[in-house]
């Protein structure tokens, strides 16, 4: 991780959040120390994770640690550039071991399938069966703060179409037909909100594989149910 390109990235990102009127609603919940899981909701734009990362780094100075998929590494060196922004292969293994060293990790439990979203079915998370972070903060007793941002789904247009799917489906490529402002990829000037939730504690993980599985199914269900409510709280007109 190279803290140095880091840092001289805040003033790209800084006036990132500027130009959406980025707020963040609740970041009293971010600990000053120690291991905590952000799970966030992922829109096509993605940047809006690193507003967050942002407002955080500038109120405690805990540099940011994230998960990515692989499918960064298939364009030529920007998985590089990931990694030395603080971005590690998101395989369990990696994952545990940012948390045993007490850092913060930020992860999209929708991945690649919730940025690809058509604007249609916005507003709305993908995690399914996507349980992995939750036997993640269940095994390592790590909290999970949940960071929801609807309106970065209003980015950018985003069209329904059969060549997403199917590149997805194939190749795990992030092909996908959209506009922002205009008919340009220019990121429409949407005020976005981070809306961040409490601490959320895992249970103590119990020893027999049967009731292990199924501490982590509910409690990804609790997850989802309150990413859900946040969402829905978060998109209502103020």
């Amino acid at each position: 991780m190279d803290e140095e390109l880091q840092i001289k990235l805040l003033p790209i990102t800084t006036a990132l959040r500027v130009y959406h009127r980025h707020e963040v609603h609740g970041l009293t919940n971010i600990p000053q120390k120690g291991p905590i899981i952000i799970a966030c909701t992922h829109s096509l734009a993605t940047y809006d994770m690193l507003l967050l990362m942002t407002a955080v780094y500038q109120r405690f100075t805990r540099f940011p640690r994230a998960l990515i998929d692989r499918a960064f590494y298939k364009v030529p060196k920007l998985g590089e550039l990931m990694e030395r922004l603080g971005c590690i292969i998101g395989t369990p293994e990696n994952a545990k071991t940012l948390l045993q060293n007490g850092e913060m990790l930020y992860l999209a439990p929708g991945g690649m399938r919730e940025s690809l979203r058509p604007s249609d079915d916005r507003y709305r998370i993908v995690w399914g069966k996507r349980r992995g972070f939750a036997k993640l903060a269940i095994e390592t007793g790590s909290p999970v703060i949940l960071a929801a941002c609807p309106r970065a789904d209003d980015i950018y247009k985003v069209y329904r179409n059969p060549v997403t799917s199917w590149a997805y489906r194939q190749f795990k490529l992030p092909i996908f037909l959209a506009r922002g402002l205009g008919p340009t990829f220019v990121p429409k000037p949407v005020k976005l909100d981070h809306y961040l939730s409490k601490p959320i504690k895992p249970p103590v993980k119990k020893d027999d594989p049967a009731a292990f599985k199924r501490q982590v199914y509910h409690f990804h269900k609790k997850l989802m149910s309150t990413m859900n409510e946040m969402i829905a709280a978060g998109i209502v007109p103020h």
